[in-house]
């Protein structure tokens, strides 16, 4: 982990994979390299720490000609983050360079035996470890770079997609995947090729691209062009997609990050995912209606399901809690939410009448998909909610939603969570109505409701300047309580999880009700604590909970709908949301927290948009 970007054509390679790297630098990552080969046959690999400017910053003055060439960004898994353990790695012979996402879990077994074969080590990784065998089936398998890859990949257990070159034959490249995505981009006339973790390297070059599938293998040459095979390096049929990314959303348009580019974002990424979906018409409301597809391919299954369980992690993992109180109040059926990572290790109970929602921004989160493939095993329908259109878990599922909301860049998600949110929303809506279970006059009140949400965010963004003051008041904080109950519960894990992100802060979500089962003990007036209290039927009963933090001189922000002063009276601060339905309330009240948690970091003076040893796209275990 955690970005790969190789080049092979006419063109340098070095100016292709310098820009490539840092359009995955989203992604989170500790050091950079390159390894380019000359057509002479000369390999130059050149590795630094830290960010890639610091690669730039290296290669100053020294060679970087070749038209063949890989590279990555490396986020730390099999020893610390070094020069010595960043890629690419090369083979003890020199002959072979290697860039690698994932992880080579029998790696100790295999290093040993190459140990014994002869073979030394510069690095701790499980990467030089693969560099080395496939160097070992090149040496012994008549110099075939693609029958070497084929050969050791078969000794190995594990998550990757690789790319590796040689300077004997300098102009071909051997890409592989397995449980870690790899994409290859097709250039005009097919005279140049780009492979990358995901699309957004590529598309400012070429728009046509193919997704490699577990188990295949890429072998690129500039003669011969792309051929795919498998392990038994057998032929594979491949189609040629083509990818649509707007470019210049991978831009911070004016913003100091992507992170609040992202959160303003949200109103029109919103109207863009409920855009076809939800029709709403103010002057006559019976005629709101919720059209998915999905559910008119799957009508059967998805209303006769016996059980619902919704698959996330992390922010996914928290808009599935509420996706959960959505689709049971609406839909009357049984609904669990798991952490992917535990799910398909828990020996879970899972039938054919049975439906899995899986939801992930990226649509590559190992776990997610990992525990989808499981419940695929035991006949249930897999249902997808996913950001990125032809991702893993996209391909792997029988049906879902995109969200469209746009590219995500900044590591702690916001637009995608509030994209999720509404897609769940949707399905309980249509699953709701389909199933009888909701009234026509609630269906259409939600509806119409729900069209007005992104109108009300934009009310929302014009608070950011409060926000951004009270937020330098926290910045001395070492903890935080974040409070709802109901559907603002989730969106207290969620304001937690966003400001431990990226301000280091440690925050901790709960239901308020739960406060006095322990987290009470830790109230004194150092103590942030954040009451998500909008009006709803537990309102009543969270006026309680923040007499109990008052009364221990804890210092309360709250979130309230706009209008209260019963909340005014008890709390330090206040920030007013606009008043919508309860079950969309999450949407809004979301907002200010995100906006909180982002100025809290930028007034500490952090990498909001790359925050310490996270990734976006967590494509290992």
């Amino acid at each position: 982990m955690c970005g790969i970007v190789g080049y092979i054509g006419e063109k340098q390679a070095f100016p292709i994979l310098i820009e490539g790297l840092k359009k995955l630098e989203y992604r989170g990552y500790d050091s950079a390299g390159v390894a380019l080969v000359k057509d002479q046959g000369e390999l130059n690999v050149y590795k630094t720490t830290g960010k890639v400017a610091n690669l730039e910053t290296l290669v100053d003055g020294k060679d970087i000609e070749g038209h063949v060439g890989i590279a990555h960004t490396r986020w730390a898994t099999h020893g610390e983050p070094s020069v010595k353990n960043a890629h690419p790695h090369v083979s003890m012979d020199g002959n072979i360079a290697i860039v690698h996402n994932g992880i080579i879990e029998n790696y100790q077994v295999l290093k040993q035996q190459l140990v014994d074969r002869g073979y030394m080590f510069n690095s701790t990784t499980d990467t030089e470890v693969l560099c080395q065998l496939i160097d070992y089936y090149y040496n012994n398998n008549g110099s075939n770079l693609l029958s070497a890859v084929c050969s050791a990949l078969n000794d190995v257990i594990g998550a990757y997609a690789i790319i590796v070159t040689e300077k004997k034959n300098p102009h071909h490249l051997v890409a592989a995947r397995q449980s870690s995505p790899l994409v290859v981009g097709v250039g005009k006339d097919n005279k140049e090729f780009f492979i990358a973790s995901d699309a957004t390297p590529i598309v400012e070059h070429t728009d046509k691209v193919v997704y490699l599938d577990d188990g295949q293998i890429a072998d690129i040459s500039i003669d011969n062009g792309l051929h795919i095979v498998n392990h038994s390096n057998k032929q594979c049929q491949f189609d040629i997609k083509t990818v649509d990314l707007d470019i210049s959303k991978l831009s911070k348009g004016g913003f100091d990050h992507f992170m609040l580019k992202e959160i303003y974002e949200q109103p029109n990424c919103l109207r863009d995912a409920m855009s076809g979906r939800l029709i709403a018409n103010a002057e006559h409301p019976e005629n709101n209606r919720i059209v998915l597809s999905a559910l008119r391919d799957y009508r059967d299954r998805l209303v006769n399901a016996r059980n619902i369980i919704i698959l996330g992690c992390g922010t996914s993992w928290h808009a599935g809690l509420i996706g959960k109180q959505l689709i049971e109040s609406m839909c009357r059926k049984r609904v669990s939410v798991e952490y992917a990572s535990e799910f398909r290790y828990n020996n879970p109970v899972v039938d054919k009448d049975d439906v899995v929602i899986a939801i992930s921004q990226s649509g590559e989160t190992a776990d997610t998909l990992a525990a989808i493939q499981l419940a695929k095993q035991h006949g249930a329908l897999i249902f997808g909610i996913v950001n990125a259109v032809g991702s893993s878990i996209a391909r792997e599922t029988d049906t879902g939603i995109y969200l469209h909301v746009g590219p995500e860049i900044g590591v702690a998600s916001t637009k995608a969570f509030t994209g999720q949110v509404a897609m769940l929303t949707l399905f309980a809506l249509a699953l709701g109505h389909e199933t009888g279970t909701l009234s026509d006059s609630e269906y259409h009140k939600i509806i119409g409701e729900l069209a007005l949400i992104p109108t009300k965010m934009e009310k929302e963004l014009e608070v950011t300047e409060k926000i951004a003051n009270l937020a330098k008041m926290f910045t001395y904080a070492h903890n935080f309580l974040y409070l709802g109950r109901g559907f603002n519960y989730p969106v207290a894990l969620e304001g937690a999880l966003k400001l431990k992100e990226i301000s280091y802060i440690h925050a901790e979500g709960y239901p308020a009700a739960e406060m006095k089962h322990g987290p009470i003990a830790l109230v004194d007036q150092d103590m942030p604590i954040v009451f998500i209290a909008t009006h709803h039927k537990l309102y009543e009963k969270i006026i309680s909970n923040m007499q109990e933090v008052k009364s221990r001189k804890g210092r309360i922000l709250a979130i309230v709908t706009e209008g209260d002063e019963h909340v005014r009276e008890i709390a330090d601060n206040v920030i007013e949301i606009p008043k919508t339905e309860n079950c969309l309330v999450p949407l809004l009240s979301v907002v200010p927290l995100q906006i909180l948690a982002y100025y809290v970091a930028v007034d500490k003076g952090l990498n909001v948009d790359m925050p310490r040893n996270l990734a976006k796209s967590v494509t290992v275990e």
